[in-house]
């Protein structure tokens, strides 16, 4: 085959597509670093204001149910949903509802947070993660 034939064209956009999937990896981690430092200052300043960690409980995706954790730290939205622990993890406290968990609890797992909460989700439920630390942080003890 000539030289600039398909399969040249094939073998150049299979380098561009890999190029640019690991430019979105880069970008993506990138930003996730840069929210975990937030995350870190804002677990920093928390304990330097004093406030208070509170037992955190996870919620069934359908809404209905609540279940006990292990784990304490610092809601960080009214609906109880997102927040992080005494060791700088970030949650998303939603879980599976089950029954096995309504006895023992549940462990949600730390996720990694982003610059925009709530992004990709419906209008008006998503924040800069930035604002939403500075909201609790300014809320002090008053919060939930």
């Amino acid at each position: 085959m000539a030289e600039g034939g398909p399969e040249d064209w094939a073998e150049q956009r299979r380098q561009a597509v890999a190029a640019h999937a690991a430019a979105d990896e880069r970008r993506r981690n990138a930003e996730t670093e840069q929210a975990r430092q937030l995350v870190v200052s804002f677990v920093r300043e928390a304990r330097e204001r004093g406030l208070r960690q509170t037992p955190l409980i996870a919620i069934a995706y359908n809404g209905r149910s609540r279940y006990r954790t292990p784990l304490t730290g610092w809601y960080l939205d009214i609906a109880l949903i997102h927040a992080v622990d005494g060791d700088g993890a970030f949650y998303v406290l939603t879980v599976p509802a089950s029954l096995r968990a309504r006895l023992t609890g549940a462990t949600p797992e730390p996720s990694s947070p982003k610059l925009i909460v709530g992004e990709g989700g419906p209008d008006g439920q998503s924040m800069p993660l930035h604002a939403m630390l500075r909201r609790r942080l300014d809320a002090g003890d008053t919060w939930p």
